[in-house]
């Protein structure tokens, strides 16, 4: 255990007080009595308001559980369902209509649609690669990833194969075809684009293998462009994007290009989500000191991180922002790097980094959101290298909110830092989650709580399913997984989002934002069903990696969302009736139909929720790591968090409870995936098996996660990893 220092009637573990008191405090404008004063205050003004939110998730948890109970032998009735919920206080009234008076933000949040990443701010060079994700290259990410297949002749080799890097050329020229057409013929006829006209107003012709010159279709979209003795680059725009088309005759790859090009850049992760949350595993103060430290170098702009990779030493750092000269003359000056937005935790998180007198560990979402805000005040202030919001603005994502008297807590909350700071109000903005059934049903009553502050809401199919079989685990078994995703209230909650943002003025305004593409290795399938994301009206979708949202970038090249934000906005808003559909087996009992899978479909997704529960879990455990690419039983890559594993323990804990699996089989099915995991992870020398002992910190808590799944508040899993990490650290001497 961390020794403790005592002040203002805190116990502030010695990691974090001293990472405050040397680190952050000396460089802010707050005196630090007058700082460990204010998170005192916090702390006694809050912390019972938070615990009695949770006790009121707990009793309409439980009043629920007892409706399912009384009804269980009937079929299911949505109408008085929904009056039952309103009855209880979880379905409140909507209220009048109204428009969002958000204000301050950057263009990243009201203009420009892309995709978002969501990284874990411990990790310094993830943090940093995503963050200087916002420009990435358009023919690295097709010629290294499965959008070109590995066939005969156009393999993926350790040195450069020219024919894949035609395939490339041909590929980008399609792209350019439609994001920033030529009043004639195609890109891949150019061999030559020049600038002609004064510098004070450049004009761009492209001349054509047929001799003719050629402008651009619409040549407002020619932005901008670099000479160095030569024209090196032109900068182009289309739906508030930009894509950079590079020349070098003498590389190699501009060399068998009959223009010069070398490579085409796209603006691609517009947002950036520096996660506290559910991508890291943090137990302690220690591990809280090293998320904050990752926080401040980025808002300082001074992290860096050395490491070896192909053998040869790297150092990462920020990236600088990029300059032009425009048609005009003028300078032009992009970002260079993501804004960046941070995810706090959420209410149920208690840590014992910071105690009261009494030996009681504190909210965990009120000391994010404080530090976290207490360290962005410095981009605000100008003192870092860069400015992250030049709108003066702090972005903090806040996650697993249960309705709008949480939200209300949370914007309350955000109002007291800011006068505990000094910072103008409204400064702190919040994203709402769109996560838990109870947001969902009351939306726009959690928009209205916060619709002076509010730039982000979206969905995600994975917390929310979570939560969705938690909430309805009594009403029956619930659909395989595969099937959630077609039931009918997952379409209608995805529609629901969309609607009700729109409804509430977000277009040209704030984010409305979709889920995680979770297979990274599989980009081609990503490139071919994530344009759905923006078709749907959202301005932001997460993508799992800096390749993936070069490609992704694309899909923004080819829908304008905010024109189809406003189509959508006419069309009849989602069914709250669909939402409340209960997405269980059907009862033969009661509908007549076969109830369910077989015994081989249910040994399949146990067996899948088992081995991605403990491919998973061996590494948070064991190895302090909160989100990675695991391998699922068929060997294929899926980004991991704690969301893919509420989702997969709540549903075996659905299943078991409802005795469509015994608990003898869980845990013959969890040994015997733990083999497999074992062999997947044989070549990592820091993995520590878990077979044949079974006894390992890592497999108990697998264990336990889906035994007393049922028992855990709303699904979460927090509670039980921590503790189990605690005791690897222990063992390990880490802690």
């Amino acid at each position: 255990m961390p020794d403790y220092i005592t002040t203002s009637q805190l116990q502030i573990a010695a990691p974090l007080h001293d990472f405050l008191s040397c680190e952050v405090l000396p460089g802010s404008d707050i005196d630090a009595a007058k700082f460990w004063q204010a998170m005192s205050s916090l702390v006694t003004e809050f912390s019972p308001v938070n615990a009695e939110l949770l006790r009121q998730r707990d009793k309409l948890q439980q009043k629920i559980d007892s409706w399912h109970l009384a009804h269980n032998d009937q079929p299911h009735n949505t109408e008085a369902y929904r009056r039952f919920l309103v009855e209880i206080g979880y379905l409140l009234p909507e209220g009048d209509d109204f428009q969002i008076t958000t204000d301050n933000t950057d263009p990243e949040i009201h203009a420009i649609a892309g995709p978002q990443l969501v990284v874990p701010v411990n990790n310094a060079r993830y943090a940093l690669n995503a963050a200087n994700a916002r420009w990435g290259s358009l023919y690295d990410a097709l010629y290294g990833t499965d959008v070109i297949a590995d066939e005969t002749g156009l393999e993926k080799d350790s040195d450069y194969n020219p024919r894949r890097g035609e395939k490339v050329v041909a590929l980008a020229a399609a792209f350019l075809d439609k994001a920033i057409p030529l009043q004639q013929g195609s890109h891949k006829e150019a061999v030559a684009y020049r600038l002609d006209g004064p510098e004070n107003a450049r004009q761009l012709q492209v001349r054509l293998a047929s001799g003719d010159s050629v402008k651009l279709q619409a040549p407002e979209q020619f932005a901008g462009y670099t000479e160095d003795q030569r024209l090196t680059c032109l900068l182009f725009r289309n739906h508030h994007l930009h894509i950079e088309m590079h020349f070098d005759p003498a590389h190699p790859v501009g060399k068998a290009h009959p223009a010069g090009i070398r490579d085409i850049i796209l603006e691609s992760a517009i947002t950036t989500i520096q996660d506290c949350e559910d991508s890291v595993a943090a137990v302690d103060a220690e591990d809280k000191a090293q998320i904050y430290r990752n926080w401040l170098g980025l808002m300082q702009g001074d992290l860096r991180i050395s490491f070896n990779k192909g053998g040869k030493q790297q150092t990462r750092s920020l990236n600088q922002d990029r300059r032009y000269q425009a048609p005009d003359g003028k300078a032009l000056v992009l970002p260079g790097r993501s804004l960046m937005l941070v995810r706090n935790v959420g209410l149920h998180m208690l840590t014992d980094a910071v105690m009261t007198q009494q030996g009681k560990p504190v909210p965990e979402g009120i000391l994010d959101a404080l530090i976290t805000s207490l360290i962005a005040k410095r981009d605000l202030q100008g003192s870092g290298r860069f400015r992250n919001s030049k709108a003066g603005s702090i972005y903090i994502v806040k996650p697993k909110l249960h309705g709008p008297e949480e939200v209300s807590f949370t914007v309350r909350l955000f109002e007291r830092i800011e006068q505990l700071l000094s910072l103008p109000a409204n400064t702190i903005k919040i994203g709402i989650m769109d996560e838990e059934r109870r947001t969902t049903v009351n939306l726009k009553a959690c928009i209205r709580a916060a619709s002076e502050r509010v730039i982000f809401i979206n969905t995600g199919f994975l917390d929310r399913t979570g939560d969705e079989i938690h909430t309805c685990m009594e009403a029956g078994p619930v659909l395989r997984k595969a099937a959630m995703k077609q039931a009918a209230w997952m379409q209608a909650y995805e529609d629901w989002n969309v609607d009700t943002g729109l409804a509430c003025g977000f277009r040209g305004k704030a984010q409305i934002g979709k889920g995680m593409w979770a297979i990274p290795d599989q980009m081609a399938a990503m490139l071919e069903s994530k344009i759905e994301h923006p078709r749907a009206g959202a301005n932001c979708a997460w993508v799992p990696s800096p390749t993936a949202a070069t490609l992704h970038a694309m899909h923004y090249h080819q829908i304008n969302v905010s024109e189809r934000q406003a189509k959508l906005s006419d069309r009849p808003r989602a069914s709250l009736g669909s939402i409340l559909d209960i997405p269980v087996l059907p009862n033969p009992a009661t509908s007549g139909e076969k109830c369910g899978p077989g015994q081989d479909e249910i040994q399949q997704e146990l067996d899948n929720n088992a081995q991605g529960i403990l491919g998973y879990v061996v590494r948070w455990i064991d190895q302090g790591t909160g989100c990675s690419k695991v391998p699922d039983i068929h060997n294929i890559g899926l980004m991991e968090d704690r969301a893919t594993l509420r989702i997969s323990s709540q549903h075996i804990a659905n299943w078991l409870h409802h005795g469509l699996i015994s608990e003898s089989l869980v845990i013959e099915t969890l040994q015997r995936m733990a083999l497999i995991v074992d062999r997947q992870n044989s070549r990592d020398p820091d993995y520590i098996p878990m077979a044949p002992g079974y006894d390992g910190h890592a497999f108990k808590a697998a264990l336990e996660l889906v035994l007393n799944g049922r028992q855990q508040a709303n699904g979460y899993t927090e509670i039980i990893l921590t503790g189990f990490r605690k005791k690897a650290k222990q063992r390990s001497g880490k802690l």
